[in-house]
């Protein structure tokens, strides 16, 4: 069998274009990159970028403030671990947790562990959500299961902390500042232009609620098993959403007309899943497809190989059949990202599968030449986002332009689910598909830049953290930081064409994989390579 694979005529074409490749100009202009790179100013400016350290009390006051908060809950915790209720509590746990262990269910809450469970309900955000929302009758348990499980969180993480059992090295990063200062300004402004001041507070939380699992996933994952548990629970998840989509598509899922305009009746179907939506599906899988294609750099055994190629080619052909072309946009940024750190080989082969889906599908390209016809700069102007976001900016200019026009007035879910403004023939109520247009017409220009300023801190330190990952024969860390990197840059410039961010577990998700980045580079026990080399 082995020698009729190596035999056949795609394996021999194949070998043929990789000998080609490597006898051509372009490879040999990347040899030569690669040969000057060690000793060239860049490297150096390079390593002393991702030199940078994280807080600690030496060099941070909040990182001083943190520690100083954390004495004070382990003095609590003293406190608590001497009382006789502790003791009271402690003596009927134990028997009654022996009672429990022997089953099936107790297994497997010793083997995930409290952290691990916590981290796989976080993973399991969309389908908990779609299952809770659509099959339990009673609506107040879809409105706050997930901030009960962001209290759950906090209060294992201060219990933890209490009882002197967490980390002794500090959790406090400098994308924290940036976090806290946006939602500082997002609270002043929910102050300063508040006619409704229910609807300022909804859309606020809508804002700025999910932003707090960075913080508490940066605590939530101590070590390797932990990481390894919330990065295969992540796959897990994505990987039965993107089988369904490509069901969906196979089937011809019935969708709404708005989802196509009339000259684009070759488009059968757009896949949605559990999102209920094309274009969330799409940045769901921008955000996924890099993370199935690092385990393929990653790992070494060959059935693992294979097989996350084959998830990638799923969730990548699965995106095609959102027919989102703002996940598509999304999903060759993630590409080149991934590429430029791991294998620019890549951008090549995306250059030939995106010719092979054009010849292969005719709706995609009916669907991209469709964006520079008549037709669609009308539709655009009549309906589309051309009409929405002047409509957005012409709010924001008839307002304060610094404060803007109220948070959760306009633009979003929350301005939908209470609509003040009477709608008129010349005003209605619509998302602006655009998140950072939205942000900037519901907070004016100081929330706008104060966002932007942390997204690129974020970025930033992301990339150091990467920076300090290691490549090498024995630890291929780098990898894994690399691939949700690269999906997190797909899903920001998604965010360009969608509001992809009002949607809690993207939202979620995304800030989750940065601080599982931060883990990696700054938290992580770093092994060495026994040749020395990173």
């Amino acid at each position: 069998m082995k020698a009729i694979f190596q035999n056949s005529l795609l394996v021999r074409a194949a070998l043929r274009l990789r000998e080609w490749y490597h006898e051509g100009a372009i490879a040999g202009f990347f040899r030569k990159v690669a040969d000057a790179y060690p000793d060239s100013r860049f490297r150096r400016m390079w390593d002393g970028f991702c030199a940078a350290p994280i807080c600690t009390a030496a060099n941070s006051r909040y990182a001083r403030i943190i520690a100083a908060l954390r004495r004070f809950v382990e003095h609590l915790g003293d406190a608590a671990a001497q009382s006789l209720i502790y003791r009271i509590c402690l003596a009927i746990w134990k028997p009654v947790s022996n009672f429990l262990g022997g089953g099936v269910v107790g297994r497997v809450c010793r083997f995930f562990g409290v952290r691990g469970l916590l981290l796989v309900c976080l993973a399991m955000y969309l389908p908990l959500d779609y299952f809770i929302r659509n099959f339990i009758p009673i609506a107040v348990i879809g409105s706050v299961w997930d901030e009960c499980l962001m209290l759950a969180a906090f209060a294992y993480i201060l219990w933890h902390t209490a009882m002197r059992r967490a980390p002794l090295q500090s959790r406090a990063t400098p994308v924290d500042a940036y976090l806290l200062l946006f939602i500082g300004v997002g609270f002043f402004l929910m102050c300063a232009v508040s006619p409704y001041p229910s609807i300022a507070v909804a859309g606020l939380r809508a804002v700025v609620q999910y932003l707090f699992w960075f913080f508490l996933v940066t605590r939530l994952i101590e070590d390797d098993r932990d990481f390894a548990i919330f990065y295969g629970a992540l796959l897990a998840m994505a990987i039965p959403i993107t089988l369904h989509g490509i069901y969906q598509y196979i089937v011809a899922a019935p969708i709404p007309a708005g989802w196509v305009s009339q000259t684009e009746e070759s488009v059968r179907t757009r896949v949605y899943s559990l999102t209920g939506s094309p274009n969330i599906m799409g940045s769901l899988l921008v955000l996924f497809a890099p993370m199935a294609a690092g385990l393929a750099y990653y790992c070494k055994k060959m059935w693992v190989k294979v097989l996350a190629i084959g998830v990638t080619g799923m969730m990548c052909l699965c995106c095609i059949f959102t027919f989102s072309k703002g996940a598509w946009g999304g999903l060759a940024v993630a590409v080149i990202v991934f590429a430029i750190f791991l294998d620019r080989r890549l951008i090549a082969l995306m250059a030939v599968a995106g010719a092979g889906a054009l010849l292969a599908i005719p709706s995609i390209a009916s669907r991209i030449t469709y964006m520079f016809t008549a037709d669609y700069m009308e539709a655009s102007q009549r309906a589309g986002r051309m009409v929405r976001w002047e409509t957005g900016l012409n709010l924001l200019h008839e307002s304060n332009s610094w404060l803007g026009f109220g948070l959760g007035r306009f633009g979003g879910a929350v301005a939908m689910q209470n609509k003040i403004i009477e709608e008129t023939d010349t005003f209605e109520y619509f998302y602006m598909d655009n998140y950072y247009l939205k942000t900037l017409v519901e907070m004016g220009y100081l929330g706008l830049i104060f966002f932007i300023i942390l997204l690129i801190g974020m970025i930033l330190w992301c990339l150091r953290a990467i920076g300090r990952t290691n490549f090498n024969q024995t630890d291929r860390t780098r990898v894994l930081a690399v691939s949700m990197f690269a999906g997190m840059c797909g899903v920001l410039v998604h965010c360009y064409f969608e509001n992809i961010f009002e949607v809690p577990y993207m939202m979620a998700y995304f800030w989750s994989m940065a601080a599982a980045i931060l883990y990696l580079g700054y938290f992580r026990k770093r092994k060495q390579d026994p040749s020395g080399k990173r």
